[in-house]
């Protein structure tokens, strides 16, 4: 094993290594070892699941590491159900997992220090392949290619299998593009000239009729009923940002995709939706100003908070555990909103309910 120099520095390097001379270094690391567990990030998106089933396939198929993949958390969102359902992802939650059965432990699309994952601390993590910023302690992973020039994790193993001539299968290729779309907003968000390459290579080998299901869903009542509390409790703070407190939600990810809508707001530049789920407080926002960073701001709002957070230039988020009484968790929360407002510059100005705002 070489020694903690020498990893930091092959770690340092491999984001900007070419997809071959990436996939000798993770054979080198990999040898010897006979299964492979991949992690999610925790209550995972359809760029994390599909990256981990990719990297779990490169694992299997060119190195000849039995891997399998495994999620903390729930998913809970109809597109992202539909998308694990109909493209028959093998996939599985984390109460199905032994960990002393692998002996090669990986995560995608999050990284340690992150703490949004379900990787107990008694372990380290073997491999990490991660598009959002480097994180100091993933220079310590023995295989960490994180960073680089991409805006979607996905795009990142399309360049695996296509450097090990690995052809995906029609239910891969079809969960890398997706993976692709929903990171990059359509190709419209951090959006680099490889995530565009790959999503062109992928075109041709994905399923469309699939594709379509995953991105119409049915949806339950639930969802409408959520989003019926989000317009009505959203605060529209001098025309500039949106904030929505959901209350307690059926599933996590629905934070992330309140704040999504929201930022569409005319002339708004920041959104930022809160709500509870077992007792933990998850935060989302969005801006769309080029000169911000929402996941530098959000990780100097709420690590001292404990928790997780992670993102970045124009997404992010946080979970944060919640105590106390009822009252503290509400003083919380009123605490943390108040710090964003602060840091978007809108301390002290009045909000207007979005259903009372001037046209």
């Amino acid at each position: 094993m070489p020694g903690t120099s020498t990893v930091s520095a092959l770690a340092g390097r491999l984001a900007h290594m070419p997809a071959r001379e990436k996939l000798d270094r993770l054979g080198e690391v990999v040898r010897g070892r006979k299964s492979a567990l991949v992690l999610t990030h925790d209550n995972p998106d359809p760029d994390s699941i599909a990256a981990a089933v990719a990297l779990a396939d490169v694992l299997q198929r060119h190195e000849g590491v039995e891997a399998r993949v495994g999620y903390g958390g729930i998913i809970g969102r109809a597109e992202n159900l539909a998308f694990v359902k109909v493209l028959k992802l093998a996939i599985l939650p984390i109460s199905h997992i032994v960990f002393e059965e692998h002996d090669c432990l990986a995560m995608v699309d999050t990284q340690p220090a992150v703490r949004n994952h379900a990787l107990p601390p008694r372990y380290r993590a073997d491999i990490v392949v991660d598009h959002h910023p480097l994180r100091e302690e993933t220079l310590e992973v023995p295989f960490a290619d994180v960073g680089g020039d991409f805006g979607a994790t996905s795009t990142m193993l399309v360049e695996y299998l296509r450097a090990a001539r690995l052809e995906p299968s029609m239910e891969l290729a079809t969960a890398l593009f997706y993976g692709i779309k929903a990171d990059t907003r359509d190709l419209d968000r951090l959006t680099t000239k490889t995530d565009v390459d790959c999503y062109v290579w992928l075109l041709p080998r994905i399923d469309k009729r699939l594709l379509s299901q995953i991105e119409h869903p049915d949806l339950p009542m639930r969802y409408f009923r959520l989003y019926h509390k989000a317009i009505e409790r959203a605060k529209v703070y001098g025309g500039q940002a949106v904030v929505t407190d959901l209350g307690e939600v059926y599933s996590p990810d629905m934070v992330a995709e309140v704040a999504e809508r929201m930022v569409f707001l005319e002339e708004v530049k920041w959104s930022l939706a809160a709500a509870s789920f077992r007792s933990q407080l998850y935060l989302s926002v969005r801006t769309n100003d080029r000169r911000m960073n929402a996941g530098r701001l959000i990780r100097e709002i709420c690590e001292d908070r404990g928790g997780s957070s992670g993102g970045h230039g124009s997404m992010a988020g946080a979970r944060i555990p919640l105590s106390g009484t009822r009252a503290q968790r509400d003083s919380l929360k009123r605490t943390i909103i108040r710090r964003f407002l602060e840091a978007f510059g809108l301390q002290g100005v009045r909000p207007v309910s979005i259903l009372s705002a001037e046209e």
